[in-house]
């Protein structure tokens, strides 16, 4: 069966939802394709609370594209990167389809962020700074009243209100593509329907490959059997998208090898059980022996990298070690957002026998750890202190109190895979360029689909991501060409 329209959506996250809406205001017919029934589309855009890397309602933060601009890559050819910010027009293929967003997408994206936010503004979608999980905040943090959800809730009701054809339980699986490659559309399995071709300009939004674990071995390794996705949408998100666009010449974009770390409760099956109390305790492996410094820095910045070495540790997991001292710092309880108790007991050796550590080992690292920490003058947890241990390897750098007052505590954590860095390269209009670095005509992509991250992901640009290329797509669709829309409302 072959299904005609003028955009044919991927994805029912905020990337295609953005996409789909925007193109059915334009004018356009538009199919949005989901592989999960109704009552469960969004994805991971659902459970997100959705933070905004934004300093007010209409402006991004100062470093937005200077943190993505210094997150691009290690050790990168700086013949080439200064070749990429010169013209367009002026670069070689190996420069236009380097696997990283150039200066002039980066800007796009910023550029267009304020527009989007006054756009679902229109929709009844309320923003506001509100309190997040970290007790330090060093970045503004601008969110969605009723996170991700309000945000799916909204452009959903605007798309069906407009028209928008959406087709449940439909998994993409294919591009159609002409004799010359042309895309034409996508071919997609249809519960209990069999294939169907759906033509039209197509916009892949279906997330990364987050909930695929032969994808996930493939691209980050063996130790991805110890990642689980940070929520049940994630599940959804297979890789589909991105395997498609590869085997059509697509160039690949973002760290394929890699993917967002948040540290969460292992024991806990609520979406995003966060454990960011963690700077303020001691963190042990299961040998019962410290592995990195806890608090390099606030926590908003820093718990990534931290989170990283969690992963890298047997099984991947950690446990951080609590004593009462926790329950004076103000409002503590922010960032421990797991339903699970922590786990208590009287003693060390018997907080060792519950954790299934070493006592004697537990004891050994906490005796070095107390003995290396100062007097606590000058602690203050919501800025990075620099009360730190001295002559401790690795040593804690800020917030660095004993930790002898029982009854103790200690929360495991594993790493969370909140999503995968690697993508498909677009052009400052969401066009998938091809491993030449050219447009591929009729091929769009959004979200997560698109590849922009390295090394360390820039906070509280993802759900924007999503938002602004499923815009940008759209309007490029419909223009005929690659207009921005930076200022659209």
């Amino acid at each position: 069966m072959d299904l005609t329209f003028d955009v044919v959506v991927a994805g029912c996250g905020v990337a295609g939802l953005s996409a789909a809406v925007t193109a059915a205001e334009k004018g356009l017919r538009v199919a949005v394709l989901e592989r999960a029934p109704r009552e469960e589309r969004g994805g991971q855009s659902r459970y997100t609370e959705a933070y905004l890397r934004m300093k007010a309602i209409d402006a991004v933060a100062d470093d937005f594209e200077t943190h993505l601009a210094e997150n691009l890559g290690p050790y990168n050819d700086p013949e080439i990167m200064q070749e990429l910010a010169g013209e367009p027009g002026s670069m070689s293929p190996v420069a236009r389809a380097l696997a990283m967003p150039d200066p002039g997408t980066i800007a796009s994206f910023a550029d267009a962020v304020p527009g989007t936010i006054a756009w679902l503004q229109q929709m009844g979608v309320k923003f506001d700074f509100l309190p997040t999980a970290f007790l330090t905040k060093t970045q503004p943090r601008l969110l969605p009243v009723g996170g991700g959800a309000a945000l799916v809730d909204a452009l959903a009701a605007r798309a069906e209100e407009l028209g928008v054809s959406f087709f449940y339980e439909t998994t993409a699986r294919r591009l159609a593509q002409a004799e010359d490659g042309t895309v034409q559309g996508l071919v997609a399995q249809r519960q209990g329907l069999g294939l169907s071709t759906f033509k039209g300009a197509v916009v892949l939004a279906c997330g990364g490959f987050e909930g695929n674990p032969e994808m996930l071995a493939k691209y980050l390794g063996p130790r991805s059997v110890y990642l689980r996705p940070v929520c049940k949408g994630a599940y959804y998100n297979r890789g589909e998208g991105i395997e498609m666009a590869l085997a059509a010449g697509a160039a690949p974009s973002g760290e394929f090898g890699s993917y967002h770390a948040e540290p969460v409760d292992p024991r806990s099956g609520v979406s995003e059980p966060a454990i960011f109390i963690f700077p303020y305790g001691v963190l042990i492996n299961k040998q019962g022996r410290r592995f990195t410094d806890e608090a390099p820095g606030t926590v908003d910045a820093w718990y990534e990298r931290v989170t990283r070495q969690i992963y890298q540790q047997d099984e991947g997991l950690a446990y951080v070690i609590l004593d009462q001292r926790i329950k004076s710092v103000p409002n503590y309880r922010l960032a421990i957002r797991t339903d699970r108790p922590a786990i208590e007991a009287a003693t060390l050796d018997e907080l060792a026998g519950k954790l299934g550590v070493p006592a004697s080992v537990l004891n050994e690292t906490m005796a070095a750890y107390n003995a290396s920490c100062p007097s606590g003058e000058g602690f203050d947890p919501t800025v990075a202190d620099g009360v730190a241990t001295s002559g401790l390897v690795p040593p804690k750098s800020n917030w660095a109190l004993r930790v002898d007052q029982g009854p103790y505590m200690a929360y495991p954590i594993i790493s969370s895979n909140v999503f995968t860095f690697g993508g498909l390269k677009v052009n400052e209009s969401g066009q998938v360029l091809d491993t030449d670095g050219l447009p591929m005509p009729n091929l769009y992509a959004a979200g997560e689909t698109v590849g922009v991250y390295y090394t360390n992901y820039t906070g509280a640009t993802s759900v924007l991501k999503g938002l602004v290329f499923g815009r940008l797509a759209a309007s490029a669709i419909a223009g005929g060409s690659g207009a921005r829309v930076a200022s659209a409302a």
